[in-house]
């Protein structure tokens, strides 16, 4: 997975970069098939705000987080990109059903 960190009105330091490239360990143990991650922090006023593009195969996920501690607003994130990607995996591999040709019909009597 390629992670490209990003801040705006922000520097990013070492230990932001090891506390976000954690918590996106965490998506690659529900799903491996992650082509490009984007993370961009930036700080408003009060407002730290998070947001990732995340492509997957056939389709991008977009999210973002705002809380008043930039930590909080990437763990929120977190919470919401592994929600994501996990009902897009679910959709995936819901598709891997039987062809109708090849289900058995019930006997009616």
């Amino acid at each position: 997975m390629n992670l490209s960190l990003t801040g705006r009105h922000l520097e990013v330091t070492p230990a932001i970069r090891e506390y976000v490239m954690n918590k996106m360990a965490r998506i690659t143990r529900h799903f491996d098939n992650v082509i490009d991650t984007q993370v961009i922090l930036s700080i408003e006023r009060l407002n730290h705000t998070a947001e990732i593009t995340m492509r997957l195969r056939g389709k991008d996920i977009h999210c973002e987080a705002v809380d008043e501690n930039l930590y909080a607003a990437i763990d929120l994130l977190a919470d919401k990109i592994d929600r994501q990607v996990i009902k897009y995996k679910s959709k995936v591999q819901d598709h891997a059903h039987e062809p109708v040709k090849r289900q058995e019909i019930p006997a009616v009597e």
